[in-house]
């Protein structure tokens, strides 16, 4: 087995499997996107290959390539639904689920991209949202 991946499956492969629920917003057949349950801002995204590896450098080049790619989509939608957000921010942390991942975040200031600050969102609103971003992400197609 390669060191890179893991013998457990994360988070993000659960999800992937659908063995946990999360809002998805966006997928193709080697990512997918949803929201983080935890956001730092109203529309905070994890966006996250299939391929679980645990660091984004340790992809193999086109994948990281295409990882790229998808996130942009991901953004260009992030950006016709939260229309009051001054940009999309993007972050490559990855210490928190050894599975690689990209955060969208919806900004308006800095503090929106603080990992210590939280915002809630109710069960409706998640849903509400998670609808708007797979309307925006298929008229990308």
């Amino acid at each position: 087995m390669s060191k890179n991946i893991s013998i457990m499956s994360s988070i993000f492969t659960k999800i992937i499997n659908r063995e946990i629920p999360a809002y998805i917003v966006a997928e193709d057949d080697k990512h997918i996107a949803f929201f983080d349950i935890f956001p730092n801002a109203k529309g905070h995204t994890l966006v996250v290959p299939k391929l679980e590896i645990d660091k984004i450098f340790d992809l193999p080049e086109q994948d990281y390539l295409d990882l790229m790619q998808f996130a942009r989509k991901v953004a260009k939608a992030q950006e016709q639904v939260f229309t009051g957000a001054k940009r999309i921010g993007m972050a490559v942390i990855g210490l928190e689920v050894p599975h690689v991942h990209v955060h969208l975040i919806p900004l308006n200031d800095m503090t929106d991209i603080d990992f210590g600050k939280k915002v809630e969102l109710s069960e409706a609103e998640f849903k509400d949202l998670q609808q708007q971003m797979l309307v925006a992400f298929e008229q990308l197609k």
